[in-house]
Formats: structure tokens, C-alpha cells, sequence
């Protein structure tokens, strides 16, 4: 499906006839388009950890990242798309399981750091958008609800921070124990409205 999907982009980019492009995109749209909440979860702290104490040390926490990140999210009713260095990349179907699944995955490190030493502490931040995506062979997606929570997770939340879009605010039903405190970000000349999602009503 790969290869379809990328000799369908290569059909677009080759294709001068606007009218066959637009064909071409509305093809690629109901082959590979689906709503989906994407996640994206980062490990804080990555550089500052390899100058202290060396690459195979932080891929070693990676690794223990990714085995507690996969049972959290699938619990949630998550699907991981990818793990990408440091980054875990996943869609839940609904806004809610993807906070629900953010909201553990920081209390189940924090509790994991009380067992580990301080150089091996595990911290994460997380963003979450939803809207339509293209998801290709379920290994990878693209889109512009990727692009904001990745812009969220890796590049604007701070450790044990979980920051969701206003789409994906709108999408979470009231009264389910979290509250969202209003923030305005503007990164790569994008602007994003968002919350911080917070414990407690």
C-alpha cells in the first residue's frame, strides 16, 4: 500500500491539469483519510542526559519508554503508528482516550522514577490535536493535526505537560475530572489555540 500511495503522490506532483489534480487528491483522501485524535509523547531531557551520561544510557530509557508506552496507549483504546527516536506517535478514535492515555502514561512514570535513580528518570510531554489525516499502512501519518501535535509534544510542552488543541478540546465531554487552562502559541508561524489539561475539575 506504500508504493500505491507514493505513486499516487508522484501522479500529483507530475500532474499539470488542475482538474486531474484535484482528482488525484480527493483519491488519496478517501483511499488513505480517517478522523482520528493523533498523539504525539516526547522524553524531555534528551541532550542534557548524553553529555552526562552517553547515547546507550538514553536508548536504554527509550526502550523502557517504549515497553510501557505501548500496553498504556492500547489500554485507551490507542494504536501506536510509529516509534521514532524518542517520540512515540499514535490515533485514538476520540479525543478523551487520547488524554486518558497521557494522564496514566505521566503517572506511571512517575511512579517507575521513585524505583529508578535520578540519571535514569523517564519525564514526557505530550501533545494531542484531532482532525483528518492521511494514515498509510498504518506505520505512518500525515496531516495538518500531525503537524500541530507534534508542534505540541515536541516542540512547546514542558516535561509532564500535556497541551491538546481546541479541536480536540471541543471533542471531550464535560465533567470528566479534568480541567483545561487557555493557551496561545504561535511556532514555525503557525498558531495554535490549546490547554493544558490539569487534574481536578
Amino acid at each position: 500500500m506504500t508504493e500505491r500511495f507514493n505513486d499516487l503522490l508522484f501522479h500529483y506532483a507530475q500532474e499539470r491539469d488542475e482538474e486531474q489534480r484535484q482528482r488525484l487528491d480527493q483519491r488519496l483522501w478517501a483511499t488513505y483519510g480517517a478522523e482520528r485524535a493523533v498523539f504525539v509523547l516526547d522524553m524531555s531531557g534528551f541532550s542534557a542526559i548524553v553529555e552526562r551520561h552517553g547515547v546507550v544510557h538514553y536508548l536504554s530509557m527509550v526502550r523502557r519508554m517504549q515497553l510501557t508506552a505501548q500496553p498504556v496507549i492500547e489500554s485507551y483504546g490507542g494504536v501506536i503508528v510509529k516509534f521514532e527516536a524518542d517520540n512515540c506517535f499514535a490515533t485514538f478514535p476520540d479525543s478523551l482516550g487520547a488524554v486518558q492515555a497521557a494522564v496514566a502514561l505521566n503517572q506511571s512514570f512517575a511512579a517507575a522514577n521513585l524505583l529508578t535513580r535520578d540519571s535514569s528518570d523517564i519525564h514526557i510531554s505530550c501533545g494531542i490535536d484531532f482532525g483528518a489525516i492521511l494514515m498509510v499502512d498504518g506505520d505512518d501519518m500525515f496531516g495538518h493535526a500531525v503537524n500541530r501535535a507534534s508542534k505540541l509534544g515536541e516542540d512547546i510542552a514542558n516535561a509532564g505537560q500535556i497541551l491538546i488543541t481546541k479541536e480536540a478540546r471541543d471533542r471531550i465531554p464535560a465533567n470528566v475530572g479534568f480541567r483545561f487552562d487557555p493557551q496561545n502559541f504561535a511556532i514555525s508561524n503557525i498558531e495554535i489555540k490549546a490547554f493544558q489539561v490539569l487534574l481536578g475539575r
